[in-house]
Protein backbone atom coordinates (compact mmCIF):
# COMPACT_ATOMS: atom_id res chain seq x y z
CA UNK A 1 0.00 0.00 0.00
CA UNK A 2 0.98 3.59 -0.59
CA UNK A 3 1.62 5.44 2.24
CA UNK A 4 2.32 9.44 3.43
CA UNK A 5 2.99 10.57 6.33
CA UNK A 6 3.34 14.04 6.96
CA UNK A 7 5.57 14.94 10.20
CA UNK A 8 8.44 13.46 11.21
CA UNK A 9 8.77 13.76 14.90
CA UNK A 10 8.53 10.92 17.53
CA UNK A 11 5.27 9.69 15.95
CA UNK A 12 5.28 10.55 12.15
CA UNK A 13 8.94 8.43 12.17
CA UNK A 14 8.07 5.13 14.00
CA UNK A 15 4.72 5.15 11.98
CA UNK A 16 6.12 5.57 8.40
CA UNK A 17 9.36 3.23 9.65
CA UNK A 18 7.42 0.78 11.25
CA UNK A 19 4.55 0.67 8.06
CA UNK A 20 7.68 0.36 5.69
CA UNK A 21 8.95 -2.35 7.69
CA UNK A 22 5.33 -4.42 6.86
CA UNK A 23 6.24 -3.90 3.43
CA UNK A 24 4.02 -0.73 2.15
CA UNK A 25 5.63 1.60 0.43
CA UNK A 26 5.92 5.51 2.66
CA UNK A 27 6.97 8.51 1.84
CA UNK A 28 7.54 10.82 5.19
CA UNK A 29 7.56 14.45 4.41
CA UNK A 30 8.45 17.24 7.12
CA UNK A 31 8.60 21.38 5.94
CA UNK A 32 12.41 21.01 7.73
CA UNK A 33 14.35 20.49 4.94
CA UNK A 34 17.92 20.15 7.45
CA UNK A 35 15.70 17.21 9.15
CA UNK A 36 14.92 15.72 5.78
CA UNK A 37 18.31 16.08 4.89
CA UNK A 38 19.66 14.08 8.02
CA UNK A 39 17.42 11.55 7.44
CA UNK A 40 18.36 10.94 3.51
CA UNK A 41 22.34 11.13 4.97
CA UNK A 42 21.17 8.44 7.22
CA UNK A 43 21.29 10.33 10.28
CA UNK A 44 18.13 10.21 12.67
CA UNK A 45 17.18 13.78 14.69
CA UNK A 46 15.51 11.85 17.86
CA UNK A 47 16.72 8.99 20.23
CA UNK A 48 14.82 6.17 20.37
CA UNK A 49 15.24 1.92 20.64
CA UNK A 50 15.59 0.73 17.49
CA UNK A 51 14.60 3.61 15.28
CA UNK A 52 17.63 4.02 13.25
CA UNK A 53 18.27 0.34 12.61
CA UNK A 54 14.07 0.45 11.33
CA UNK A 55 14.88 3.11 9.10
CA UNK A 56 18.17 2.52 7.87
CA UNK A 57 16.97 -1.28 6.64
CA UNK A 58 14.07 0.39 5.00
CA UNK A 59 15.20 3.12 2.84
CA UNK A 60 18.09 0.53 2.36
CA UNK A 61 15.16 -1.39 0.39
CA UNK A 62 13.56 1.28 -0.86
CA UNK A 63 10.44 0.86 1.17
CA UNK A 64 11.12 4.53 2.73
CA UNK A 65 11.36 7.56 1.68
CA UNK A 66 12.03 11.40 3.09
CA UNK A 67 10.53 14.58 1.09
CA UNK A 68 10.32 18.69 1.52
CA UNK A 69 8.20 18.68 -1.19
CA UNK A 70 4.78 18.61 -0.15
CA UNK A 71 3.02 17.54 -3.97
CA UNK A 72 5.31 14.45 -4.06
CA UNK A 73 4.37 13.26 -1.18
CA UNK A 74 0.34 14.08 -1.44
CA UNK A 75 0.39 12.49 -4.45
CA UNK A 76 2.44 9.10 -3.13
CA UNK A 77 -0.03 8.25 -0.45
CA UNK A 78 -3.21 6.44 -0.97
CA UNK A 79 -3.36 6.92 2.57
CA UNK A 80 -1.57 10.08 4.10
CA UNK A 81 -1.63 10.24 8.21
CA UNK A 82 -0.98 13.30 9.66
CA UNK A 83 1.40 12.88 12.33
CA UNK A 84 2.44 16.97 12.75
CA UNK A 85 2.96 18.57 16.43
CA UNK A 86 -0.15 19.74 18.42
CA UNK A 87 1.33 22.06 21.15
CA UNK A 88 -0.22 23.58 23.70
CA UNK A 89 -1.49 27.12 23.66
CA UNK A 90 -1.23 29.72 26.23
CA UNK A 91 -5.04 29.06 27.36
CA UNK A 92 -3.75 25.37 27.24
CA UNK A 93 -6.05 24.67 24.16
CA UNK A 94 -4.12 22.61 21.28
CA UNK A 95 -3.02 24.32 18.84
CA UNK A 96 -3.88 22.84 16.03
CA UNK A 97 -2.07 25.55 13.18
CA UNK A 98 0.12 22.75 11.61
CA UNK A 99 -2.38 19.89 11.70
CA UNK A 100 -5.01 22.48 9.67
CA UNK A 101 -1.77 23.73 7.39
CA UNK A 102 -1.53 19.52 6.46
CA UNK A 103 -5.10 19.24 5.61
CA UNK A 104 -4.48 22.55 3.46
CA UNK A 105 -1.55 20.67 1.74
CA UNK A 106 -3.51 17.62 1.47
CA UNK A 107 -6.38 20.03 -0.23
CA UNK A 108 -4.26 21.74 -2.43
CA UNK A 109 -2.50 19.25 -4.29
CA UNK A 110 -4.77 15.72 -4.09
CA UNK A 111 -5.56 14.53 -7.68
CA UNK A 112 -7.83 11.64 -6.10
CA UNK A 113 -9.31 9.90 -3.61
CA UNK A 114 -7.50 9.87 -0.55
CA UNK A 115 -7.75 8.62 3.16
CA UNK A 116 -6.33 11.06 5.62
CA UNK A 117 -5.73 9.74 8.82
CA UNK A 118 -5.35 11.57 12.06
CA UNK A 119 -2.22 10.05 14.22
CA UNK A 120 -1.48 13.58 15.95
CA UNK A 121 -3.22 13.72 19.52
CA UNK A 122 -6.02 16.47 18.58
CA UNK A 123 -9.35 17.60 20.29
CA UNK A 124 -12.79 16.62 19.67
CA UNK A 125 -14.05 17.67 16.42
CA UNK A 126 -10.76 18.28 14.59
CA UNK A 127 -11.24 16.18 12.15
CA UNK A 128 -14.33 18.08 10.91
CA UNK A 129 -12.09 21.27 10.98
CA UNK A 130 -9.52 19.33 9.27
CA UNK A 131 -12.43 18.67 6.41
CA UNK A 132 -13.58 21.96 6.01
CA UNK A 133 -9.80 22.67 6.00
CA UNK A 134 -9.09 20.55 2.93
CA UNK A 135 -12.06 20.94 0.88
CA UNK A 136 -11.72 25.13 1.32
CA UNK A 137 -8.29 23.90 -0.74
CA UNK A 138 -10.17 21.97 -3.36
CA UNK A 139 -12.89 24.50 -3.84
CA UNK A 140 -10.60 27.12 -4.67
CA UNK A 141 -9.01 25.04 -7.22
CA UNK A 142 -12.02 24.41 -8.94
CA UNK A 143 -12.88 27.80 -8.60
CA UNK A 144 -9.79 28.43 -10.99
CA UNK A 145 -10.30 25.81 -13.21
CA UNK A 146 -7.88 22.88 -11.94
CA UNK A 147 -9.00 19.89 -14.25
CA UNK A 148 -7.54 17.76 -11.41
CA UNK A 149 -10.17 19.27 -8.62
CA UNK A 150 -12.93 18.27 -10.86
CA UNK A 151 -16.35 15.78 -10.61
CA UNK A 152 -15.15 13.03 -9.55
CA UNK A 153 -13.73 14.79 -6.55
CA UNK A 154 -17.00 16.21 -5.81
CA UNK A 155 -18.52 12.38 -5.72
CA UNK A 156 -16.14 11.29 -3.52
CA UNK A 157 -13.44 13.61 -2.08
CA UNK A 158 -11.75 12.05 0.93
CA UNK A 159 -12.55 9.71 3.97
CA UNK A 160 -11.38 10.95 7.14
CA UNK A 161 -9.85 8.82 9.33
CA UNK A 162 -8.76 9.23 13.58
CA UNK A 163 -6.19 6.04 14.59
CA UNK A 164 -4.60 8.11 17.74
CA UNK A 165 -1.36 6.71 18.59
CA UNK A 166 -0.36 4.86 22.07
CA UNK A 167 3.46 4.55 21.71
CA UNK A 168 5.67 5.05 25.01
CA UNK A 169 8.75 7.36 24.36
CA UNK A 170 11.83 4.81 24.63
CA UNK A 171 9.62 1.88 23.62
CA UNK A 172 7.46 3.69 20.54
CA UNK A 173 8.98 0.88 17.66
CA UNK A 174 7.81 -2.07 20.40
CA UNK A 175 4.20 -0.71 21.17
CA UNK A 176 3.87 0.13 17.35
CA UNK A 177 4.91 -3.21 16.12
CA UNK A 178 3.07 -5.20 18.84
CA UNK A 179 -0.15 -3.03 19.84
CA UNK A 180 -2.39 -3.59 22.63
CA UNK A 181 -5.35 -2.40 20.69
CA UNK A 182 -5.47 -0.44 17.42
CA UNK A 183 -8.42 2.52 17.66
CA UNK A 184 -9.82 3.49 14.52
CA UNK A 185 -12.46 5.98 14.44
CA UNK A 186 -14.22 6.30 10.93
CA UNK A 187 -17.23 8.48 9.44
CA UNK A 188 -20.43 7.18 8.52
CA UNK A 189 -21.76 6.66 4.69
CA UNK A 190 -19.66 5.31 1.65
CA UNK A 191 -16.52 7.18 2.39
CA UNK A 192 -16.05 5.89 5.91
CA UNK A 193 -17.06 2.30 5.15
CA UNK A 194 -14.31 2.73 1.83
CA UNK A 195 -11.66 3.66 4.77
CA UNK A 196 -12.55 1.36 7.20
CA UNK A 197 -11.84 -1.40 4.86
CA UNK A 198 -8.61 0.50 3.94
CA UNK A 199 -7.35 0.99 7.88
CA UNK A 200 -8.31 -3.14 7.96
CA UNK A 201 -5.71 -4.07 5.37
CA UNK A 202 -3.61 -1.50 6.26
CA UNK A 203 -3.33 -2.95 10.07
CA UNK A 204 -3.96 -6.54 8.87
CA UNK A 205 -0.66 -8.34 10.14
CA UNK A 206 -1.71 -7.13 13.95
CA UNK A 207 -4.49 -8.70 13.73
CA UNK A 208 -3.39 -12.91 12.83
CA UNK A 209 -3.43 -13.88 16.64
CA UNK A 210 -6.51 -11.90 17.74
CA UNK A 211 -8.66 -8.64 17.01
CA UNK A 212 -7.19 -6.14 18.24
CA UNK A 213 -8.81 -3.61 16.13
CA UNK A 214 -11.70 -1.04 17.66
CA UNK A 215 -13.53 0.64 15.45
CA UNK A 216 -15.60 3.35 16.62
CA UNK A 217 -16.65 6.83 15.07
CA UNK A 218 -13.98 9.39 14.74
CA UNK A 219 -14.92 11.67 17.15
CA UNK A 220 -15.16 9.04 19.80
CA UNK A 221 -11.53 8.14 18.73
CA UNK A 222 -10.29 11.54 19.28
CA UNK A 223 -11.93 11.64 22.24
CA UNK A 224 -10.53 8.13 23.27
CA UNK A 225 -6.94 9.72 23.30
CA UNK A 226 -7.49 12.36 25.35
CA UNK A 227 -9.01 9.97 27.86
CA UNK A 228 -6.03 7.46 27.74
CA UNK A 229 -3.44 9.59 29.02
CA UNK A 230 -5.77 11.55 31.09
CA UNK A 231 -6.28 7.94 33.42
CA UNK A 232 -2.66 6.87 33.20
CA UNK A 233 -1.64 11.18 34.42
CA UNK A 234 -4.33 10.78 37.33
CA UNK A 235 -2.65 7.73 38.76
CA UNK A 236 0.77 9.36 38.79
CA UNK A 237 -0.81 12.28 40.32
CA UNK A 238 -2.63 10.18 42.78
CA UNK A 239 0.40 7.82 43.90
CA UNK A 240 2.29 11.02 44.11
CA UNK A 241 -0.28 12.69 46.30
CA UNK A 242 -0.54 9.34 48.71
CA UNK A 243 3.56 9.16 48.28
CA UNK A 244 4.11 12.98 50.24
CA UNK A 245 1.37 11.64 53.33
CA UNK A 246 3.20 8.35 53.61
CA UNK A 247 5.99 10.31 54.25
CA UNK A 248 4.40 12.43 57.29
CA UNK A 249 2.90 8.41 58.85
CA UNK A 250 5.72 7.05 58.28
CA UNK A 251 4.90 4.67 55.84
CA UNK A 252 6.70 2.76 52.40
CA UNK A 253 5.12 4.08 49.50
CA UNK A 254 6.78 1.17 48.01
CA UNK A 255 5.37 -1.61 50.18
CA UNK A 256 2.03 0.08 48.97
CA UNK A 257 2.55 0.19 45.62
CA UNK A 258 2.78 -3.55 45.72
CA UNK A 259 -0.34 -4.24 48.23
CA UNK A 260 -2.37 -1.91 45.77
CA UNK A 261 -1.03 -2.93 42.34
CA UNK A 262 -1.48 -6.59 42.94
CA UNK A 263 -5.49 -5.93 43.21
CA UNK A 264 -5.99 -7.07 38.85
CA UNK A 265 -8.53 -4.24 39.27
CA UNK A 266 -5.85 -1.79 39.76
CA UNK A 267 -2.57 -3.06 38.21
CA UNK A 268 1.16 -1.73 38.79
CA UNK A 269 1.72 0.32 36.14
CA UNK A 270 2.40 4.09 36.61
CA UNK A 271 1.68 3.83 40.11
CA UNK A 272 5.53 4.84 40.90
CA UNK A 273 6.01 8.03 43.07
CA UNK A 274 8.91 10.24 42.00
CA UNK A 275 8.79 13.78 40.78
CA UNK A 276 5.46 14.36 38.63
CA UNK A 277 5.41 13.25 34.88
CA UNK A 278 6.66 15.27 31.77
CA UNK A 279 7.05 14.79 28.22
CA UNK A 280 5.34 15.84 25.03
CA UNK A 281 1.62 14.15 25.91
CA UNK A 282 0.54 13.92 29.58
CA UNK A 283 1.02 17.61 30.44
CA UNK A 284 -0.41 19.41 27.53
CA UNK A 285 -3.11 16.57 26.98
CA UNK A 286 -4.57 16.84 30.12
CA UNK A 287 -4.74 20.60 29.73
CA UNK A 288 -6.33 20.10 26.35
CA UNK A 289 -8.99 18.10 27.80
CA UNK A 290 -9.84 20.87 30.82
CA UNK A 291 -9.65 23.06 28.12
CA UNK A 292 -12.66 21.47 26.30
CA UNK A 293 -14.29 21.30 28.89
CA UNK A 294 -14.18 24.70 29.77
CA UNK A 295 -15.68 25.54 26.23
CA UNK A 296 -18.95 23.31 26.79
CA UNK A 297 -19.38 24.86 30.21
CA UNK A 298 -18.10 22.02 32.43
CA UNK A 299 -15.36 21.66 34.81
CA UNK A 300 -12.95 18.42 35.04
CA UNK A 301 -12.16 19.06 38.59
CA UNK A 302 -10.17 15.80 39.06
CA UNK A 303 -8.24 16.60 35.88
CA UNK A 304 -7.64 20.01 37.42
CA UNK A 305 -6.33 18.81 40.36
CA UNK A 306 -4.18 16.07 38.34
CA UNK A 307 -2.14 18.58 36.55
CA UNK A 308 -1.98 21.44 40.30
CA UNK A 309 -0.71 18.01 41.61
CA UNK A 310 1.62 17.47 39.15
CA UNK A 311 3.60 20.87 38.91
CA UNK A 312 3.89 21.14 42.87
CA UNK A 313 5.71 17.40 42.51
CA UNK A 314 8.13 18.67 40.31
CA UNK A 315 9.43 21.00 43.66
CA UNK A 316 8.84 17.85 46.30
CA UNK A 317 12.77 17.70 45.95
CA UNK A 318 14.22 21.16 45.86
CA UNK A 319 12.06 21.34 49.04
CA UNK A 320 13.68 18.35 50.55
CA UNK A 321 16.94 20.23 49.38
CA UNK A 322 16.26 23.43 51.39
CA UNK A 323 14.93 21.74 54.19
CA UNK A 324 18.74 19.66 54.91
CA UNK A 325 20.74 22.94 53.49
CA UNK A 326 18.92 26.12 53.95
CA UNK A 327 16.97 28.35 51.36
CA UNK A 328 20.78 29.95 50.66
CA UNK A 329 22.87 27.22 48.70
CA UNK A 330 25.93 29.32 47.63
CA UNK A 331 28.60 27.44 47.61
CA UNK A 332 26.74 24.47 47.38
CA UNK A 333 27.55 21.62 44.84
CA UNK A 334 25.35 19.26 43.72
CA UNK A 335 25.70 16.30 41.29
CA UNK A 336 22.62 15.72 38.90
CA UNK A 337 22.28 12.50 37.58
CA UNK A 338 19.53 12.48 34.43
CA UNK A 339 17.98 14.98 32.50
CA UNK A 340 15.65 13.56 30.21
CA UNK A 341 11.98 13.34 31.33
CA UNK A 342 11.84 9.67 31.62
CA UNK A 343 14.91 7.76 30.45
CA UNK A 344 15.09 5.63 27.24
CA UNK A 345 14.72 9.03 25.28
CA UNK A 346 16.60 12.51 24.78
CA UNK A 347 13.41 14.54 25.29
CA UNK A 348 13.51 17.29 27.50
CA UNK A 349 9.98 18.61 27.51
CA UNK A 350 8.34 19.10 30.35
CA UNK A 351 10.89 17.17 32.33
CA UNK A 352 11.18 17.62 35.95
CA UNK A 353 14.98 18.54 35.73
CA UNK A 354 14.40 22.16 34.62
CA UNK A 355 12.54 23.12 36.99
CA UNK A 356 15.05 21.44 39.59
CA UNK A 357 18.36 22.60 38.47
CA UNK A 358 16.69 26.10 37.97
CA UNK A 359 15.87 26.34 42.01
CA UNK A 360 18.89 25.12 42.89
CA UNK A 361 20.69 27.74 40.43
CA UNK A 362 18.48 30.35 41.84
CA UNK A 363 19.69 29.76 45.42
CA UNK A 364 23.22 30.07 44.65
CA UNK A 365 24.36 26.29 43.72
CA UNK A 366 26.47 24.99 41.34
CA UNK A 367 24.96 22.35 39.39
CA UNK A 368 27.16 19.30 37.90
CA UNK A 369 24.83 17.67 35.26
CA UNK A 370 24.93 14.13 33.57
CA UNK A 371 22.40 12.36 31.16
CA UNK A 372 23.37 8.86 29.16
CA UNK A 373 21.96 10.81 26.05
CA UNK A 374 19.81 13.71 26.33
CA UNK A 375 23.20 16.19 27.52
CA UNK A 376 22.92 18.00 23.81
CA UNK A 377 19.38 18.30 23.96
CA UNK A 378 19.72 19.78 27.25
CA UNK A 379 22.16 21.85 27.00
CA UNK A 380 19.65 23.45 24.40
CA UNK A 381 16.91 23.33 25.86
CA UNK A 382 19.00 24.58 29.56
CA UNK A 383 20.55 27.76 27.71
CA UNK A 384 17.19 28.70 26.52
CA UNK A 385 15.74 28.20 29.91
CA UNK A 386 18.39 30.25 31.35
CA UNK A 387 18.56 33.19 28.47
CA UNK A 388 17.75 35.67 30.84
CA UNK A 389 19.99 34.58 33.58
CA UNK A 390 23.45 34.62 32.55
CA UNK A 391 24.50 34.10 35.96
CA UNK A 392 22.79 31.18 36.71
CA UNK A 393 24.00 29.09 33.37
CA UNK A 394 27.67 30.06 34.01
CA UNK A 395 27.51 27.73 37.47
CA UNK A 396 25.69 24.86 35.59
CA UNK A 397 28.38 22.23 34.33
CA UNK A 398 27.74 19.11 32.18
CA UNK A 399 30.05 16.22 32.87
CA UNK A 400 30.85 13.25 30.87
CA UNK A 401 30.32 10.45 32.90
CA UNK A 402 27.96 9.56 36.23
CA UNK A 403 30.98 9.44 38.70
CA UNK A 404 32.78 13.16 37.32
CA UNK A 405 29.57 14.44 37.68
CA UNK A 406 29.61 13.49 41.72
CA UNK A 407 33.03 14.50 42.40
CA UNK A 408 33.59 16.72 45.56
CA UNK A 409 29.22 17.69 45.52
CA UNK A 410 27.49 18.36 48.32
CA UNK A 411 24.54 15.84 47.33
CA UNK A 412 23.90 13.20 44.58
CA UNK A 413 20.39 14.53 43.03
CA UNK A 414 18.56 11.59 40.92
CA UNK A 415 15.95 13.08 38.88
CA UNK A 416 15.37 10.44 35.59
CA UNK A 417 15.68 6.67 36.23
CA UNK A 418 17.72 5.53 33.75
CA UNK A 419 19.43 1.66 34.18
CA UNK A 420 22.50 3.36 33.93
CA UNK A 421 22.38 4.73 37.38
CA UNK A 422 20.59 1.57 39.42
CA UNK A 423 23.66 -0.30 40.41
CA UNK A 424 26.62 1.83 40.97
CA UNK A 425 30.03 1.57 42.78
CA UNK A 426 28.21 2.65 46.15
CA UNK A 427 31.83 2.60 47.93
CA UNK A 428 33.19 4.69 45.11
CA UNK A 429 30.27 6.88 45.28
CA UNK A 430 30.71 7.81 48.87
CA UNK A 431 34.38 8.21 48.48
CA UNK A 432 33.71 10.69 45.90
CA UNK A 433 31.00 12.98 47.64
CA UNK A 434 31.76 15.49 49.72
CA UNK A 435 29.46 13.26 52.54
CA UNK A 436 27.11 10.59 51.01
CA UNK A 437 23.85 11.99 50.91
CA UNK A 438 21.56 11.44 48.06
CA UNK A 439 18.42 13.14 46.84
CA UNK A 440 16.33 10.14 44.94
CA UNK A 441 13.13 11.69 42.64
CA UNK A 442 13.10 8.43 41.22
CA UNK A 443 13.25 5.77 44.04
CA UNK A 444 15.53 3.77 42.48
CA UNK A 445 17.36 2.48 45.53
CA UNK A 446 16.41 0.50 48.70
CA UNK A 447 15.81 2.59 51.81
CA UNK A 448 18.42 -0.02 53.50
CA UNK A 449 20.95 1.93 51.45
CA UNK A 450 21.42 4.05 54.88
CA UNK A 451 23.10 0.45 56.31
CA UNK A 452 25.96 1.25 54.01
CA UNK A 453 26.32 4.87 55.41
CA UNK A 454 24.31 6.67 52.97
CA UNK A 455 22.10 9.49 53.98
CA UNK A 456 19.15 8.93 51.38
CA UNK A 457 16.34 11.07 51.16
CA UNK A 458 13.49 9.93 48.73
CA UNK A 459 10.24 10.08 47.64
CA UNK A 460 7.23 8.63 49.75
CA UNK A 461 10.03 5.69 51.37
Amino acid sequence: MKISVLGTGYVGLVTGSCLAELGNDVVCFDVDRAKVELLCAGGVPIHEEGLPQLIERNVRTGRLGFTADAARAVHHGDVIFIAVGTPPGEDGSADLQYVLAAGRSIGRHMQGFKVVVEKSTVPVGTAERLRAAIEEELSARRSEGDHAAGSGLRELPLALVSNPEFLKEGAAVDDFMRPDRIVIGTEKGVPGQLARDIMNRLYAPFNRQREKTIHMEVKAAEFTKYAANAMLATRISFMNELANLAEKVGVDIEQVRRGVGSDPRIGYSFLYAGLGYGGSCFPKDVQALVHTAATHGQHLRVLEAVSAVNEAQKQVLVEKIVRRFGEDLAGRRFAVWGLAFKPDTDDMREAPSRIVIRALLSRGAEVVAYDPVAMNEARRVLATDLHDRCDLLARLHYAQAPMQAVEDADALVILTDWKAFKSPSFSALKNALRQPLIFDGRNLYEPDIRNQGFDYVAVGR
